[in-house]
């Protein structure tokens, strides 16, 4: 870990940050500590899946291009790993820009995707948000702690999702995605609404990331069940209960 003066900074979260390159990492540290946050620096992939089940970071920031196990790796692992570490965000950061690398890292189980050289502002401000959206994922106003449909229950506090009384383990994404469509059951939700709420992008990147995550939900809450999610063609998604009908593709 790269040493820097003690801070009194538990009051904003912890950031797991994963660079090998020393003065990125250094930086990046710096200012995430002046900004008021914990932080833990690894600079490996071992090191990262180490430090990320031991220290049970709120975020992790996560370079592709680092040594031993590469980052895409290391977010496959602590998303689908025995066991899974689904709790954490996960943002890459990396020099990796091409439209095919931010769709990988995104269906590898990403929250957000940020492309070097950066400006250490928005970085900031997007760790800001991506701890903001989750926080108020997990406690919306107005909402209530336990969100129901049909016999599938998930409760806001303790992120914790059941359906037939069956715990279903939801990745970071995963569970931002049921929220929301929960939170709209009965509404047709766009692609662009899901989009901007969920991933906060105008666009989808010409990319199927969200019919990836729909096919993920389901493979996890519908199997050998009647369908909750259900697809609107040519429109988006909307959650129904089991004795509603609607097109599933």
């Amino acid at each position: 870990m790269i040493g820097l003066p003690s801070v009194d900074c538990s009051s904003k979260g912890h950031i797991l940050v994963v660079q090998d390159d020393y003065r990125t990492a250094r930086f990046i540290e710096l200012e995430l500590r002046q900004e008021g946050y914990r932080v833990t620096v690894a600079c490996d992939g071992v090191a990262a899946l180490v430090q990320a089940r031991q220290c049970k970071p709120n975020l992790i920031m996560l370079d592709l291009m680092i040594p031993g196990i590469d980052g895409l790796e290391v977010c496959r692992r602590l998303r689908t790993g025995r066991p899974p570490t689904p709790d954490p965000l996960i943002m890459i950061v990396t020099a990796k820009g091409s439209i095919s690398d931010r769709v990988a890292g995104l269906r590898t189980g990403a929250d957000d995707y940020v492309t070097k050289p950066f400006s250490i502002e928005e970085l900031l401000a997007r760790v800001e948000a991506l701890l903001r959206r989750s926080a108020w994922t997990a406690t919306a106003p107005g909402s209530e702690a336990w969100l129901r449909m049909d016999d599938l229950v998930v409760n806001t506090f303790s992120r914790e999702v059941r359906r037939s009384g069956d715990a279903i383990d939801l990745t970071t994404k995963e569970y931002e995605l049921l929220v929301y469509l929960m939170r709209h059951q009965h509404q047709v939700m766009t692609r662009g609404q899901i989009y901007e709420a969920v991933w906060q992008y105008d666009c989808d990147l010409g990319s199927n990331v969200l019919e990836v995550y729909i096919r993920y939900l389901r493979n996890k809450l519908d199997r050998r069940r009647q369908p909750l999610i259900h697809t609107v063609r040519g429109v988006g998604y909307v959650m129904k209960d089991t004795n509603e009908t609607a097109t599933r593709l």
